[in-house]
């Protein structure tokens, strides 16, 4: 009786301590669970708005060195195609490096941005940010066809337009850096999303900041990304806001250059608004380097959401300044903040196009 009743104590108390265990392992796996079910409603089909759940580090994770063993000549291809496009026409890296930017600030780096329209699939390319706007369609095109027949159904669209936008900075004398990789690319698209999650040329600092942020972007990264503008054009129509003083007769805004606007003005009065274009940087067009910020504090920016980094906000102005002083912390800066607007994924729903422009 004696043995017995130690027995029945024993598994007794062997079977509190499990349930003491089961107790600890569940409030411990709570908030995970939580987590996991806020994240799943947001983002489960891999089509949220900013703001609803996207951000850095959800959804699918990427890495440094990816394709070294399943296809080890992936970046070279990739270089070697920015490198020749650009050399044919420097505007070129402005164009990739801008789709880069336009296909994570919607719905995520899923290379939707380069789906063309079907029967049952409405595109980004029509949107009022992208129509006759982007460019180097046809340069994402020829890489994947390449990298295709190199190393089938193994890397992205989504990782293409990563890796070319770096290369397209490096070709123009920019910073160099690794390009986290592994996006999967998106089997749909959204018009809607691209209308409206695009920064406007007229945006002004708030509105900028809310956008970026939104995204997990810092007002630094913001600052930083809007280097970017050291290359490429813009057409009138898209800095129409910045020559109001001139057309209405009214006093100039704070921090305006009024030689710099009046030839503007002259440019685009004399050719069709809707065709004519000029340098986003007059001083250096085809070099990625500072010489945006310092334009910007001479009132030479020459989109409004440009010029307002340097005058409407105390704390983006510090930033210009600095940058305009070294060009080593704004490159420092730039590629911190492209891996960061790299890494905003969408969910781990997604494939590997065989072909750019449609979905498998």
């Amino acid at each position: 009786m004696l043995i017995l009743k130690k027995k029945v104590e024993r598994d007794h108390i062997t079977m509190k301590n499990l349930f003491n265990l089961f107790l600890i392992v569940l409030l411990v796996s709570m908030p995970v669970l939580s987590l996991a079910a806020n994240f799943s409603e947001t983002c489960e089909d891999g089509s949220g708005e900013p703001g609803s759940g996207f951000g850095i580090g959800f959804g699918i994770v990427l890495e440094f060195g990816l394709y070294r063993n399943s296809c080890p000549e992936a970046e070279s291809i990739v270089y070697s195609w920015v490198e020749t496009a650009v050399l044919q026409d420097p505007r070129m890296a402005a164009s990739l490096l801008r789709l880069h930017f336009h296909d994570c600030f919607v719905n995520g780096c899923d290379a939707s941005v380069l789906l063309d329209d079907t029967e049952g699939l409405v595109g980004e390319k029509t949107a009022p940010p992208n129509l006759n706007s982007l460019r180097g369609f046809e340069v994402i095109d020829s890489i994947k066809a390449d990298l295709e027949s190199v190393c089938p159904e193994t890397v992205s669209c989504a990782d293409i337009l990563a890796m070319a936008a770096r290369d397209s900075v490096v070709v123009s004398g920019g910073p160099s850096w690794d390009v986290e990789v592994g996006r999967k690319d998106g089997r749909t698209a959204s018009k809607q999303a691209a209308t409206t999650s695009l920064p406007s040329p007229n945006s002004t600092v708030p509105t900028l900041t809310s956008i970026f942020q939104n995204l997990g972007l810092s007002q630094t990264d913001m600052v930083a990304l809007s280097g970017g503008h050291t290359l490429g054009k813009a057409k009138c129509t898209s800095f129409t806001a910045r020559l109001q003083p001139q057309q209405t007769g009214q006093p100039a805004n704070h921090g305006d250059n009024l030689e710099f606007l009046e030839s503007l003005q002259q440019l685009c009065s004399t050719v069709d608004t809707s065709v004519a274009i000029t340098q986003l940087d007059l001083v250096t067009p085809s070099t990625f380097d500072n010489q945006y910020y310092v334009n910007l504090l001479s009132g030479e920016g020459l989109l409004p959401s440009d010029q307002a980094l340097a005058v409407q906000d105390p704390g983006t102005k510090e930033i210009v300044e600095t940058y305009a002083a070294d060009q080593s912390v704004f490159f420092k800066d730039f590629k911190n903040a492209m891996v960061k607007m790299g890494g905003i994924t969408g969910g781990n729903e997604g494939e590997i196009r065989r072909n750019c422009r449609a979905v498998n």
